[in-house]
């Protein structure tokens, strides 16, 4: 076995914390150790950087889905394994991928389970990054930013509903989003999304025939113009069959262009980003290995 690094973010917990995880990994007989503590999810790139210089032919990074996103942005196109220990409070990537909150089972997976390539998703505007599970623009930038975590934690599914309600009354945009250059949809939009893997928040399928390595991006927008509406196809979405709702547009496809009559915020993986009015997200096949549990599909 070559190097390890870890990269931790020290604010989150798993387990009984990093020192736990220092003891289950020399159990394992890691001996060849590069260790990296941040104290926010942003100077995780750095650290990865730093550790892969110094010789690291796997990276472990300890924390939720903003440090994991910075891990599979630093990593794309590198052919380094990832393994994710989640320790944040969402964990979308690693629930996506059937990785549990457990340190021992998850330290197992990043040393000794199966290698998956898999899709990521890249988002260009002045700069380019890239995500795991999906992007979105709209009203889910802002749920994602109001729905603190305890609140996922207590509410799973319903807290998707909530902070959607809560922000209802959100004027809507007009949105012009072209797939594989092609006009998908133009008009009055809450919500545009864009998905490399299905499930959200408290289990939720927001696509749930995605795959992540596929190499095919899920496109859905949300039409709803009044509460009662928006409740209906958030609740859809919820169950998971968004599809069924008339309030809800579906696509797939690998290039997509997004273009709004005004700036709104978006999201990625969890993480609000800055406002915009055009946004290109195209997918990247096979762009980074991750360990994944060996019956895992």
């Amino acid at each position: 076995m070559g190097a390890i690094a870890v990269v931790a973010h020290k604010k989150k917990t798993l387990g009984k914390g990093l020192e736990e995880l220092r003891k289950v990994l020399t159990d394992r007989g890691v001996d060849d150790l590069i260790w990296r503590e941040v104290d926010k999810s942003k100077f995780a790139p750095k650290a990865i950087r730093k550790a892969v210089k110094e010789g690291a032919e796997k990276v472990l990074i300890w924390g939720g889905d903003g440090s994991v996103q910075r891990a599979v942005d630093t990593l794309a196109g590198k052919g380094i394994p990832l393994g994710v220990l989640p320790a944040g409070t969402g964990n979308l990537f690693a629930t996506n991928l059937g990785i549990p909150k457990d340190l021992e089972e998850a330290v197992d997976i990043a040393l000794a389970g199966r290698e998956r390539e898999l899709d990521l998703g890249r988002v260009k505007r002045d700069d380019a990054e890239h995500f795991g599970v999906m992007m979105g623009v709209g009203l889910d930038a802002k749920m994602i930013k109001d729905a603190d975590g305890s609140l996922k934690d207590g509410l799973g599914r319903l807290a998707y509903v909530w902070t959607g309600a809560k922000n209802i009354d959100t004027e809507r945009f007009v949105a012009v989003v072209d797939v594989d250059g092609e006009r998908f949809f133009r008009g009055a939009a809450g919500c545009v999304l864009v998905g490399n893997m299905g499930q959200l928040t408290g289990g939720i399928e927001a696509f749930p025939q995605s795959q992540p390595d596929d190499g095919l991006l899920e496109i859905g927008i949300i039409t709803a113009d009044s509460m009662l509406d928006w409740t209906r196809a958030l609740t859809r979405t919820a169950l998971g069959d968004a599809a069924e709702s008339p309030f809800v547009e579906i696509a797939q496809g690998t290039k997509v262009k997004i273009e709004l009559d005004r700036k709104h915020l978006y999201e990625i993986d969890g993480g609000d980003r800055t406002k915009v009015k055009k946004l290109k997200v195209k997918v990247k096949p096979k762009a980074i290995t991750v360990m994944v549990p060996l019956d895992e599909g």
